[in-house]
């Protein structure tokens, strides 16, 4: 209780793709408890992305698997929407809540964990069935961000990801940015602080100017904010495609250790067909941490990437 009021701590202190996927769930929890004030607990990076959840009424800051810091009374109730064991159980168990909602695992009652279930779907079905509420996996959108997009309209070619084994060659980015600048897309290479030679590289071998490139001078909300005026976005299976989806922005995602079953876009309500389109060779066994590129995500070509782009005239404009 806080001044009264009863309170709810939801846990994801991951990525974008992991918070904007567990998005959904959140929706469901605060559907479950709407009396209670709802402290999503996730990374300081992530904030200004969290505030944009329409179901959460403040960030707690958060690292994975660490400690929370909680001065108050013992919340209402504590959800992991982090793992599928104690190692994160423990953390929201450690706040000693009245009700406490996590995946079965020795010493936590609660719903069965499967490890062929979306992402989406799975988080939704704990939330589902351990509060007894509907929780709809399409409830994916994400409020717009109050900044401005510092560009509108454009092609985003995201080569970044997280892990290696995650990113598909900058010379085959470069030669569809290449492409779409020539079929009449204001092109920009996107990325983070950390991805800005990357991005250089990209953008030289295509033949652009240093203005297309976004990489590393966007923050987390305007990155966001050309996600979401954006006519179309190219990218592997990162944060910037769960960006997509949020937004209803059409794009190409490039799948390789991870099965799209698990972590892809889904075809989602009141959309006039697929959005997004997903390349994938794989067979569900790559490493999504490996440190060299893997096998079935070189096995995309550029070819494939060109032939799946929408024409120019179908990517519809955002906002404008």
């Amino acid at each position: 209780m806080r001044g009264g009021q009863p309170v709810a701590v939801v846990l994801r202190p991951l990525g974008l793709g992991d918070l904007l996927t567990g998005v959904p769930a959140i929706r469901a929890i605060r559907a479950a408890v709407p009396d209670h004030r709802l402290f999503l607990a996730t990374t300081e990076p992530l904030r200004p992305l969290a505030e944009l959840i329409d179901a959460v009424d403040e960030v707690l800051p958060a690292r994975e698997l660490e400690p929370l810091h909680w001065p108050g009374r013992p919340p209402e109730l504590a959800v992991d929407l982090h793992g599928k064991g104690p190692a994160s159980h423990v953390i929201v168990a450690d706040l000693h809540p009245q009700r406490l909602l996590t995946f079965d695992s020795p010493g936590y009652p609660g719903p069965v964990w499967y490890p062929d279930e979306h992402e989406v779907r799975r988080w939704c079905r704990l939330v589902s069935e351990g509060l007894g509420v509907p929780a709809d996996p399409d409830a994916l959108d994400l409020a717009l961000p109050a900044v401005p997009p510092p560009v509108r309209g454009v092609a985003v070619v995201h080569p970044g990801a997280a892990y290696p084994g995650r990113r598909w060659p900058a010379d085959r980015f470069a030669a569809v940015a290449r492409h779409l600048a020539d079929a009449g897309h204001d092109v920009r290479i996107t990325g983070g602080p950390a991805e800005v030679e990357l991005a250089r590289s990209v953008a030289s071998a295509a033949g652009l100017g240093e203005g297309c490139v976004l990489a590393g001078r966007t923050t987390s909300m305007e990155l966001a904010a050309v996600v979401a005026a954006a006519r179309l976005v190219v990218c592997g299976d990162t944060g910037v495609a769960h960006l997509a989806t949020a937004y209803r922005r059409p794009s190409v995602v490039l799948f390789g250790p991870v099965s799209p079953a698990l972590w892809g876009p889904p075809l989602r309500t009141g959309e006039p067909g697929p959005l997004h389109v997903v390349l994938w060779h794989g067979d569900g066994t790559g490493e999504p941490w490996g440190a060299e590129l893997d096998p079935a995500l070189a096995r995309i070509t550029v070819d494939e990437v060109l032939e799946a782009l929408p024409p120019l005239g179908a990517c519809r404009d955002q906002g404008t």
